[in-house]
């Protein structure tokens, strides 16, 4: 790996244009945090380049591996750790970026045999900031030869992580907020359904509900599929076809 401190500042200009582009673009999740670490580690020279994130659907927290440009199956497999474990820990609990010039020296580096295998010897890795200074996770940038990051580039891997922390929340707000639309569309759907079933079979809610869920479950189809095809067969005026359209 080559010192890029002397390279000309117009690499790291470009390669926040790319991001700010991809931020601002319509990729999606997935897609967004790979192309990141691919985009940063590009333009760092690094040899393995990881984002992680705060799980706090776990009880507790747990941070995960969720996008790197490495292909090895030491790296790329299913990975986990404890707010308080190991460098990413160290990155989240004191919300600062931590630079180890030797992995194998270092105490705090646990995975010394994927480092062994995998010629890793110096990091860097930053925080991933919002504005309220919340941590949601760490970029993590890898080098095959012992390298003396600079402040030039750890100030660019930190505007990096920046950026991306900001993508994330945002990105995770839509998702959000597309799930809780979606489940009060289904809800109103499911909701028609039964007052056709009430009003064309006699039945009470309660039973009405029931019976769109043993068809559900019957069917292999979701209860929002099952109230939509009472709905159409109510609109085509042939109640008697929902159970052909369910199968």
């Amino acid at each position: 790996m080559k010192n890029t401190e002397s390279q000309p500042h117009d690499k790291y200009i470009k390669t926040l244009m790319d991001i700010s582009r991809a931020i601002t673009s319509d990729l999606f999740h997935e897609d967004l945090l790979k192309l990141i670490v691919l985009l940063t580690a590009k333009m760092i020279g690094a040899e393995i380049c990881s984002l992680w994130l705060i799980d706090e659907n776990e009880n507790p927290p747990k941070i995960r591996l969720k996008a790197t440009q490495a292909i090895e199956p030491e790296y790329v497999k299913d990975r986990s750790l404890n707010l308080n474990e190991g460098v990413v820990g160290h990155v989240v609990t004191t919300k600062k970026p931590l630079v180890i010039k030797n992995v194998m020296r270092s105490r705090r580096f646990k995975e010394k045999e994927m480092a062994k295998k995998l010629s890793l010897v110096s990091m860097v890795g930053v925080p991933l900031k919002l504005q309220d200074e919340k941590i949601i996770g760490v970029l993590n940038c890898f080098t095959s030869v012992p390298y003396d990051f600079s402040k030039t580039e750890i100030h660019v891997l930190t505007t990096v992580a920046n950026q991306a922390a900001v993508a994330i929340f945002n990105t995770e707000l839509i998702v959000k907020a597309k799930l809780i639309q979606e489940e009060l569309e289904t809800r109103k759907l499911i909701e028609r359904a039964k007052e056709i079933l009430m009003r064309q079979r006699n039945m009470n809610g309660e039973d009405a509900f029931r019976w769109l869920q043993k068809r559900s479950m019957d069917s292999r189809k979701s209860k929002r599929q099952v109230a939509e095809a009472i709905l159409l067969s109510e609109d085509l005026g042939y109640y008697s076809s929902i159970p052909h359209a369910l199968k």
